[in-house]
């Protein structure tokens, strides 16, 4: 016999958690697990890392709940923790990141061709390897601009970079990604001539 589970506002999660109902942690939890998590594998290199990334970044919003004034929205809000949580990550480690395909994620990938291109449908495991060749610095800011919304000025702020390279690097990541859908639909093309 299941049990049908009260979803709960913001603000009595928020005030459950604030008056340390143990309960509360769990529901705010799994309320925002999945988004989270699909927002940590844009910036992992595997499942078990986003997970540690998601992990480390709930325990930063568990500390933080009572610096949430209520302007905005709680989940922006939280995501700007996990993102900037995962940005540190990849600060920490010199090691390359690997954005992770969601139908979220493909959507927003809006990439434009010199000739009309019909019937173009690329799988999303390729365009997550096309994503991945790209240059780590050129990835993470395709990601922060694209996915996530932010602005050059921000983007530059969170990485310690000018407004203009932050410009740069989406506009190569762009051009890089154009060239090599542009080579996936030549060679399916080819393909299915023969």
């Amino acid at each position: 016999m299941t049990q049908k589970q009260h979803i709960l506002s913001d603000k009595e999660l928020i005030t459950g958690c604030l008056d340390g109902k143990e309960k509360y942690f769990k529901i705010l939890y799994e309320q925002y697990y999945g988004k989270m998590l699909n927002v940590c594998k844009r910036y992992a290199r595997n499942q078990e890392e986003a997970k540690d990334v998601l992990q480390d970044g709930f325990m930063k919003v568990f500390k933080s709940l009572s610096k949430f004034d209520f302007n905005g929205s709680f989940e922006g809000w939280i995501r700007r923790i996990i993102v900037n949580n995962a940005i540190n990550q990849y600060k920490q480690d010199s090691k390359s990141i690997t954005q992770y395909v969601d139908n979220e994620y493909l959507s927003l990938v809006n990439l434009s061709y010199d000739e009309p291109v019909e019937d173009v449908y690329i799988e999303p495991e390729i365009l997550l390897n096309l994503v991945n060749e790209l240059p780590p610095a050129y990835k993470l800011v395709f990601n922060l601009s694209v996915v996530e919304g932010y602005a050059h000025k921000e983007i530059a702020e969170m990485l310690n970079i000018n407004e203009g390279t932050s410009r740069s690097n989406l506009a190569k990541a762009r051009l890089k990604l154009q060239e090599k859908v542009k080579q996936v639909i030549n060679q399916n093309q080819m393909l299915s001539h023969v």
